[in-house]
Formats: structure tokens, C-alpha cells, sequence
């Protein structure tokens, strides 16, 4: 629950809250301010772990059916509907959690799953959304971009890697850049992670006890953590100057990983229920390879 019980964030928690209701809650409003935000709150979820488990197993089944239907018009050529998901969030914060936990549930050739790095020299030869563009999903697909543009207003200005006269503007192309997404029949859930400068540190030290963590260590993370002020500087800037009607930001308590990957899970549901994917028709007489095939089975003896 945020401390100042903000709209976005507010003090409405039920067990039962609805992905629209949980949509709501999380949602950046206009008055918004990350620093009030209670990271290791549970908005719309007042069970522990172990319910938020039990949750998450119940969820993957509504959110693989939905994603199912998105596939086949896709394929099919019915629909036009595709999904995009933005994650971002500090080090730590537990995106890589929602790829395997969250979306891994669904059937993978669905899904289009981006890494986004630090760009390669032929990439900073162009605007900073050329590499962005080729990796929309297509219709009938989930795109997952683990990081993503937002790279360019947030590392890029914490380190002073450009002018701001270069950062600046980049707000306004984001946001022309959504709108031409959405427009094109994309709907964008932007989630950022939002997890506390102490848990950060947990976790990171959980990994260097863990010989089976050592690979998602990077002897810069602790020099990144000194700038957690900057960052949280900068993501404020992006959150309320991106969050726009068709592609809005969702806040995510995240120091509760069980509890983020609940509430991921739940905002693709209700994006997915919005578009409401149908079945594509029979392109083909069904009756009649019905009758096809009972001849088939019937000169085999079955």
C-alpha cells in the first residue's frame, strides 16, 4: 500500500481484487510519486506467499486460454491483436522472475521474448528506436522486452552518456512511438518493478552465496546501487511523462516477488479479456471432412 494511500496505489485491498480492479490500483495516475510508493506492499492481494502461489497456478491457466486465442487469430489472420510488454525495474528487481514464472506458462512459439543489452556500435549510428522497432511483436503474439527504450531516458541520463539536449526529447518520441503501436491494434502494458534499495542488497548478497546465482552477478551492480537516488529520479520523470491513455505504467511492488509475478500475471489478463480474441472460423466445410474422415476410420476398422 503506498503511504499516502495515492489512488493509483490505494488502501482497496481484497483477496478477490479483478485484473481490471488490480489494474486500476497500480495504475501511475497524474499526481503520482514513486517515493511514496511501499515496495513491499501487496495491493489487491491480502493473502501471504503461499495464496499468492495458489493464485498464480489458477491465473496461468486463464492467461494460456487467452493467449491461445490471440495466437490462432493471429495465425489465422482474423485479428490484427497483439501484445507488448514492457518490464523495467532496478537490478534485482525480478524481471527475469516474470519471464520464466509469468509468461513461460503460455505455449512459447506465442511469444517473442527481448533482452534489450547496451547498444552495439552500428545500433548508436541511429535514432535510439531503430533496434526497438524490428522487435514489435507481430499479430497474434505476446512481445516481452526485458528492458527496453526506456534505456534511453534512464541509464542514458543517470550517466550522463548524452546531452540532456539529446535525452529530452525522447520523451515526446516514446510517446508518439506507443501511440503509433497502439494504433496499429498493440496493446502495451508498461510495468516497472519497484523494489527498495535494502532488498536489492539482499538479493544481491544472496548471490554471492549461491554458486548457482554467481552468473547473475556483475561486479557492477554494486557500483550501479550507489546511483539508486538518480534512478529513481529518472524513473520518476519517465513514468509520468510516458503514461499515456494507450500505453498507461503500472507500478509494481516488487521486494514480494510472489506477489509482483501475481500481479503481472493478472494486468496481461485483463489486457487480454479487453481484446477478447476469438477463435478463428473454419476456413474450410467441416461437415464435410467429418464425413471424410469417418470414411477413413471405418476402411481402417476403426
Amino acid at each position: 500500500m503506498a503511504k499516502n494511500k495515492r489512488k493509483d496505489v490505494g488502501a482497496h485491498e481484497s483477496p478477490s481484487a479483478t485484473p481490471r480492479q488490480l489494474a486500476e490500483l497500480l495504475r501511475v495516475g497524474k499526481k503520482f510519486d514513486l517515493s511514496r510508493v511501499d515496495s513491499s506492499a501487496t495491493p489487491g492481494f491480502s493473502g501471504g506467499r503461499a495464496d499468492g502461489e495458489v493464485a498464480l497456478a489458477l491465473g496461468a491457466a486463464q492467461l494460456s486460454e487467452l493467449q491461445e486465442r490471440l495466437f490462432a487469430a493471429g495465425f489465422s489472420g482474423s485479428s490484427n491483436g497483439r501484445v507488448l510488454l514492457v518490464i523495467q525495474g532496478m537490478d534485482t528487481s525480478g524481471k527475469g522472475g516474470i519471464v520464466r514464472h509469468v509468461v513461460g506458462a503460455v505455449d512459447p512459439q506465442g511469444v517473442q521474448h527481448t533482452a534489450f543489452k547496451a547498444p552495439t556500435a552500428e545500433e548508436l549510428a541511429h535514432d535510439f528506436l531503430w533496434r526497438v522497432r524490428p522487435r514489435v511483436p507481430g499479430p497474434g503474439l505476446i512481445g516481452v522486452f526485458d528492458r527496453s527504450h526506456y534505456e534511453d531516458v534512464l541509464i542514458v541520463r543517470v550517466h550522463d552518456l548524452v546531452p540532456q539536449a539529446e535525452w529530452e526529447p525522447r520523451y515526446q518520441a516514446i510517446n508518439e512511438f506507443e501511440a503509433e503501436l497502439a494504433a496499429q491494434g498493440t496493446a502495451i502494458v508498461k510495468v516497472m518493478l519497484h523494489i527498495s534499495p535494502a532488498e536489492q542488497l539482499r538479493r544481491l548478497e544472496k548471490r554471492l552465496y549461491r554458486p548457482d546465482k554467481y552468473w547473475k552477478y556483475s561486479v557492477a551492480d554494486l557500483d550501479e546501487h550507489a546511483y539508486w537516488a538518480q534512478y529513481q529520479e529518472a524513473y520518476q520523470a519517465a513514468l509520468t511523462r510516458c503514461s499515456a491513455g494507450g500505453a498507461p505504467w503500472y507500478v509494481v511492488p516488487a521486494d514480494r516477488k510472489w506477489y509482483a509475478r501475481w500481479a503481472v500475471q493478472s494486468l496481461l489478463i485483463d489486457v487480454l479479456t479487453k481484446l477478447d480474441p476469438v477463435w478463428p472460423a473454419a476456413t474450410f466445410d467441416v461437415e464435410a471432412e467429418r464425413v471424410r474422415l469417418k470414411a477413413l476410420l471405418a476402411a481402417q476398422g476403426q
